[in-house]
């Protein structure tokens, strides 16, 4: 459920909707007209329009759940919209509660699944108009979102997605990530392929490509929606002088040539030193990748293709980086220790969804 979710009422009986919804969204925020004001507590109050308070808050809220009616609410946000990456999810609630519309960015923004749970807190009904909804179908710019998946090309959303709501036949292949994205029979129109060459046939309109390879093939870049599981774990031995030119250098090559996704690392992993040094913090940073350490008794127990009795004498351990990644994703190392002198090397696993049941 979004993590910053905006009440706005203007009206007494949607005071009191607010306050029900509250009850069971707690970190809820309600705005009401102080011309309501009374002795509750938790409601801001404004005095200014409610055109000025749409506007104020459409930018710092996740979601915006407005009672009142959907014609005022389109008319106070048309000219705030951007595109559906981005725009917070909006619903609209009628003044007795008997509907509880999605009104905008019902898949990415997470409209269509609050307007679902809102409408249990009210006994109200959820209206919901995305057509992969009400025709029961695969969301494109949905699949995997709740394990992360990335979207690479999100300007072929749209046209795929108009293929799988008319029924029209797409095949996916999927070769690293969770496997668990579809807890039903698929739909008939849908098609699993066991070869990335088998989606090129003009058989199928379109593709979904769930894999952390690189997808150059013109054919298949223009059909397909292609999707960047969290697969792969970055393992890094490193200096304390190793800078994060350095690391950005090393890691963007090693993709390179093999052939790897940047979307895809899940995490880097390396040796537990009491702290990463400020280069590796910054890269991790910059890039939103998660860090994991491991120490050195645990990391020296571990089979590794590339030991190195160096390694040994400093760090306490024959490996860091083909050690750790091997550790952190429980997985396969597809990418062996690459060295870049005088101070990194860097190897690469793919995490087993299907090994671990996920």
């Amino acid at each position: 459920m979004s993590s910053k979710i905006a009440i706005i009422c203007i009206t007494k009986n949607g005071i009191n909707i607010s306050k029900r919804i509250k009850e069971k969204i707690p970190l809820a925020s309600i705005f009401a007209q102080s011309k309501h004001k009374d002795s509750s507590v938790g409601i801001i109050w404004f005095e200014k329009n409610t055109k000025n308070m749409v506007e104020g808050i459409f930018k710092e809220y996740d979601s915006i759940i407005c009672i009142f009616s959907l014609g005022a609410v389109i008319r106070l946000i048309s000219n705030l919209l951007v595109d559906k990456k981005t725009d917070p999810a909006v619903i609209v609630i009628d003044d007795k509660a008997n509907f509880v519309i999605s009104a905008l960015s019902g898949h990415l923004g997470g409209a269509n699944a609050l307007s679902k749970s809102i409408a249990a807190i009210l006994s109200s009904t959820a209206v919901i108009t995305t057509a992969a909804d009400v025709n029961e179908t695969i969301a494109v710019d949905l699949l995997g979102n709740s394990f992360d998946w990335r979207i690479e090309n999100f300007e072929n959303v749209t046209r795929v997605s108009a293929h799988m709501v008319n029924e029209e036949k797409i095949g996916i292949y999927q070769d690293s990530g969770e496997t668990k994205w579809w807890d039903r029979e698929l739909p008939k129109n849908v098609t699993l392929v066991k070869t990335i060459e088998e989606l090129k046939s003009e058989d199928f309109k379109a593709g979904l490509i769930i894999s952390d390879r690189i997808i150059n093939d013109p054919i298949l870049v223009r059909k397909s929606v292609i999707y960047r599981p969290k697969s792969l774990v970055v393992g890094l031995g490193f200096h304390w002088n190793t800078t994060e030119k350095d690391i950005e250098n090393g890691i963007t090559k090693v993709l390179e040539e093999n052939r790897l996704s940047f979307l895809s690392i899940r995490n880097l992993s390396t040796i537990n030193r009491n702290g990463p040094p400020n280069s590796l913090g910054s890269y991790s940073d910059k890039h939103g990748i998660p860090l994991e350490f491991f120490n050195k008794d645990k990391l020296d127990k571990v089979m590794v293709p590339n030991p190195s009795d160096i390694v040994k004498k400093y760090e306490g351990t024959s490996s860091v980086s083909e050690a750790s990644s091997l550790l952190s994703s429980g997985g396969e190392l597809i990418v062996t220790k690459q060295k870049f002198p005088p101070n990194l090397t860097i190897a690469i696993c793919r995490i087993n969804y299907s090994k671990a049941g996920k």
